[in-house]
């Protein structure tokens, strides 16, 4: 089962947000909570993330079936990037637990770049000579601003150790760029929202999100990129409030 944070709001179909590649449910913390004023919000940490089992693969169809383990009834259901995956293939999978879906700068499309620079900069920190995330970060070199502070959220500094199964994430990182095959489609209100200056939601990929998502709408925050959440959250609630609504 999945580590999950729970935000209670009053009675009504609850939020169930899965964060993206080496990030965990704290991220989401403050819009979680913004986000229960109306309704039950429940934040998971996603498989080899934060404080949920270690496994040895990272797989959309295990994502999605460790997101369906933690409902209980239907939910609407938001995921940003991995878990924007994750999310699609739970809705394709199991449509009758997923009211509707709100998926953050991603497609389900194959991506072209890999991830494996800022895990190779986690992998590079010497956890035994360190004592505060500073001297951490001075260690993490080659990440464009931003990201290190982001992935030290993760770091355990009580254990010295990372909140994420690095060797896992890395075997597994051809599947969590790419999108299993997966067959039928989700008929319920779909939300594709993305970043302005995000390039991760191309107009070509819109056939194949129609095919799976035949009502998806799609929109987008003008100034945010791939991080739209983190970079406009008072923009990126709104929009998602309002959807659900």
């Amino acid at each position: 089962m999945l580590n999950t944070i729970t935000y209670d709001g009053p009675e009504g179909t609850p939020l169930l947000i899965a964060h993206g590649l080496y990030g965990s449910a704290r991220n989401w913390g403050v819009i979680a909570k913004r986000l229960s004023a109306t309704r039950p919000v429940m934040v998971v940490d996603m498989r080899n993330h934060g404080d949920s089992p270690w496994f040895d693969t990272n797989s959309y169809p295990d994502m999605a079936d460790d997101l369906a383990g933690v409902l209980d009834r239907p939910a609407d259901v938001l995921g940003h990037s991995m878990g924007g995956k994750a999310a699609m293939v739970l809705a394709l999978q199991n449509p009758a637990l997923v009211r509707r879906l709100i998926v953050g700068d991603i497609a389900p499309v194959t991506y072209s770049h890999t991830q494996m620079g800022p895990l190779e900069a986690m992998r590079r920190v010497d956890l035994d000579q360190i004592s505060t995330r500073s001297d951490a970060k001075a260690q993490m070199t080659g990440l464009e601003p931003g990201v290190a502070d982001f992935l030290l959220q993760s770091l355990d500094m009580k254990e010295r150790r990372w909140r994420l199964n690095l060797d896992v994430l890395g075997a597994e990182m051809d599947r969590i760029i790419g999108f299993p095959e997966v067959s039928g489609t989700f008929e319920g209100p779909t939300l594709f929202l993305s970043g302005g200056t995000s390039p991760y939601v191309q107009a070509e990929a819109r056939p194949m999100i129609k095919s799976l998502f035949p009502q998806a709408k799609f929109a987008k925050i003008p100034g945010a990129g791939h991080w739209l959440h983190a970079e406009k959250p008072r923009e990126f609630e709104a929009a998602v409030a309002a959807f659900l609504t």
